[in-house]
Order: structure tokens, then sequence, then C-alpha cells
């Protein structure tokens, strides 16, 4: 029987589909590319705000219209969250399958060629296993260090989808960092809801998680991801300089607002004050560190004034990157009931203006890397360009895309990489998943445009895991 997996939400879902295709594969099950030929089709959902659980929707819809014949799961968060509703309420489903205990996901897929139906597990644990395809680029992977979230913003659903923090254990996450570095993965990204809470529920830290995986050999860099402002603590800080370089300065703290009263009400402990001189700490502790946040606008409460309080802040820490989305309303959530809503049209108006200020910001920036040399791990190659097929005075060259150090994977920018046709070096070495030396040109925007120099790293023929991109 054949599977295909429509992805949608974060790297955490991404790295549950990609268990789900493992465990599948180890029952017998054949995963597919092509929607056409599967026999079972599954929606691997996102159920964080209003507009991912309208995508995840729709796609169901969608699918079940293309592919009247598969038969249609929903896994992820909004299938953990509204299992018994979706099954009751959705036709077009065969199946409602939680993200509590993804093991359990083939004899789920047993049970439905029979009968349709739903099905949840308790929040214990982090789920690990093989994961012979990998929804990346080459050369990149997402790793989870922990589960779940304990610090109840009220704003956020996420506690009430995957439960309380639990850490991974120590053992499992160096194995599958040194498989996936034997495998030829250079880049490593450490995921979870808030990686600063690793080990509080086990008595270990980040920080002395980070130092073990410093010491595993290999070639590859560490990039981790998703800090929460309220626990980050100096012994990361003092981890990362130890990192001897495989310990990327790069920080994903997700502030919300830059509005005390708003920051409280969210149920966070810090001010303005204190998240301006965190950030002015780490870069001074960690010159040339790339910070990426994240806005929430529009929250109940918001005023005009708490709102241009944030978008002060935003200019006061300079981030290399940010994200903004517009308040959404959940149910069961403390947010739910509090009064002060904000119009979403408000919402929306400061969550532009925010993203405004952002893109100065980032194209500023990026001035600071023309001219300089860096090392790019390449994405994807598109051969000559495609301007030549459409035009004869264009000057033959071809065009590769890849990411910088300080570009995390489906967030930030890219960078341009221009290379000769005759160049021999590039045309045999240069592939997707191979890292590359090239020389900045040019910023545009929130990319960087470069020239190919020389291979710094050729792509691993070791892989055996199907990448997905």
């Amino acid at each position: 029987m054949k599977f295909f997996i429509d992805q949608h939400g974060c790297a955490k879902n991404q790295t549950d589909g990609e268990l789900i295709a493992g465990f599948l594969m180890e029952r017998g099950y054949e995963f597919t590319l092509n929607a056409d030929e599967a026999d079972f089709i599954l929606v691997n959902s996102c159920g964080f705000i209003q507009s991912a659980k309208k995508e995840s929707i729709d796609a169901v819809c969608n699918i079940k219209q293309a592919y009247p014949n598969a038969k249609l799961v929903l896994t992820g968060c909004l299938a953990e969250r509204y299992a018994d509703q979706l099954i009751e309420q959705m036709p077009e489903l065969d199946g409602v399958f939680g993200n509590g205990d993804l093991s359990k996901i083939a004899d789920f897929m047993d049970s439905i060629k029979k009968q349709r139906g739903a099905e949840t597990f308790p929040q214990k644990g982090v789920c690990g296993g093989d994961r012979p395809v990998i929804f990346n680029f080459p050369g990149s992977a997402f790793v989870k260090i922990t589960e779940g979230c304990s610090n109840h913003c009220s704003f956020c659903a996420i506690p009430l989808i995957r439960g309380e923090l639990r850490s991974r254990k120590e053992t499992e996450i160096l194995r599958e960092i040194k498989k996936l570095v034997k495998d030829g993965v250079y880049e490593i990204n450490l995921i979870g809801q808030d990686l600063a809470a690793y080990g509080s529920d086990t008595k270990t830290s980040l920080a002395e998680l980070l130092k073990k995986i410093t010491e595993i050999p290999g070639d590859f860099i560490v990039r981790p991801l998703y800090i929460h402002p309220d626990h980050f603590s100096d012994d990361i800080i003092e981890a990362i300089k130890a990192g001897k370089g495989r310990l990327l300065p790069y920080f994903d703290i997700p502030f919300q607002s830059g509005d005390d009263g708003i920051i409280l009400a969210m149920n966070r402990t810090g001010s303005f004050k204190e998240y301006t001189a965190l950030v002015k700490k780490i870069r001074r502790q960690l010159p040339g560190a790339v910070l990426r946040t994240t806005f929430l606008t529009g929250f109940p409460g918001e005023s005009d004034e708490a709102a241009e309080n944030t978008a002060r802040f935003l200019e006061e820490i300079q981030p290399d990157w940010s994200g903004c989305f517009p308040y959404s309303r959940e149910e069961d959530t403390p947010a739910y009931s509090m009064k002060g809503r904000v119009p979403a049209k408000t919402a929306k108006a400061r969550a532009a203006r925010l993203e405004e200020l952002q893109t100065a910001i980032t194209a500023d920036h990026l001035q600071r890397y023309v001219g300089k040399e860096l090392e790019v791990l390449v994405e994807e190659l598109v051969t000559g360009g495609e301007s030549q097929e459409n035009s004869e005075n264009v000057e033959e060259e071809g065009l590769a895309i890849g990411r910088a150090w300080f570009q995390a994977p489906e967030v930030d920018g890219s960078v341009v990489i221009r290379y000769d046709l005759d160049d021999k070096e590039a045309l045999t070495s240069l592939k997707a998943g191979s890292v590359v030396t090239v020389k900045v040109l040019a910023s545009t925007g929130v990319d960087l445009d470069s020239r190919f120099i020389k291979i710094s790293r050729k792509k691993s023929e070791k892989n055996e895991r199907k990448f997905v991109f």
C-alpha cells in the first residue's frame, strides 16, 4: 500500500511527519511522491492559529476532490485537538490520528482499511524513531529535543495540544545526530517549543547538551532554535562560545511584544528593559550573533500606545530577522476571554507596520556581508537559469540557491549563487547538499547575490535517506 504526505505547519510538525513516514515504511507501506498513485493520503495538519487550521481543512477538501479513491487521514496538531469533532463533521476523512504516540500510526492505518475512525493517545515522552524520509533540502535536518511546553503563554494553545514539557533523552538525541552526520547531513537544527527549558524535568540543561553535541566527530554545524526569552541563561552563551564554531550564534527568541503591560498579560515575566538588555548582552558576548524573533499584534488590550512600544522595541533591538502574525483567538486559552479585543483590521495593520520596519532593518544588516566570502549550503541547482530560454542576449551562467549560517531553513532569506558554465569545478561539484565558498556581490532585500569561488565540502554520497523538497 502506498502513502503520500501533505505536510503543513512548523518544523516540529515536520519531524512528526518524517517519523510517521518511517513507522509506516517499517511496517511495509511504501512512500510515494505521487499523490495520484497513493492508496492513503495523510494531511499532516497545523492547529496553532485560525489561518493554519483553515489551510489544513481546505487541504482535506481539495485533496478529497482531486483524489476521491484514496483513503484520507488527518494527522498533526489539528487532528490531536479536534479528533472526535473532525471525524464526525468531515465525511471526507477516513481517519483522524493524533500526535500523542506516532508509533501507533501503522496499526491505525491498518484499522481504517475496514472502518473509519479517530484515535488519540496520552501525551507522554518524546517520540523518536528512524526517519528514512526528510522533508528538507539535502544536507539539512531538524532534530527535536523537547516536546510540549509548560510556559503557558496566555495566547498559546500548544500546551492544550502537545501537553506539558518533556525532555528527550540525551542519549537518543546524541545517537540521532551521530547517525545524521554519518549520513552526510551538514546542518543540524535543534527544535522544541522552548529549547532553554530542555532538561528542567530531568536535571540537566541545554548548555550541557550542547557541549556533548560539540564532542561528536564529523563535519557539521548546529543551530539552536526557539528559546523563550524568560529562560535564556548565561550558560547558553558560554556553550556557544566554547562550541569552536560548530555551534552557530543564531538565536530565535520570540519576544512577541515590547510593551510591559502586554508582556505581563501574555503570562511572561520580562519587560522592554529586560529584553533589550538580553539582546545587548548576547551581542556583547558574541559579536556578530544573529537574532530572529516573532511579534504578535492585536493581543487583547493592546492599545495604540502599546503597539507603538512594540515598534519602538523592534527598532531598539534591531533583529536580523523577524516574523509577525495577528492575534488568533483560541478557545480554552486564558486570552480567549480577555477584554479589549482588537479589530482584525487593526491587528493586521500593526503587523504590516512591523514587517515594513523589519524589511528595512534586514536589508541594512545584510549589507555587512557584501564583498565578503561566505560558506553556503547549496539547496538547489538551476543550471543555466530560466532567463536563457527567453533571451539570446543574456550572459550564460549557472544559478544555484543556498543559505549561509545566519539563514535558518524556510524562514529566512537565501543566497543566490552565480557560476560560469565553463567552470569545471562548479559543474562537477556544485550540487544540492554541498557547501561552497562564495563572494557576496550585493544585498537584494532579504536575499544575497553572490558568485561561486570554490567547493568547501562536497555533497556526501553516504546518505541513504530520501530528501523531499
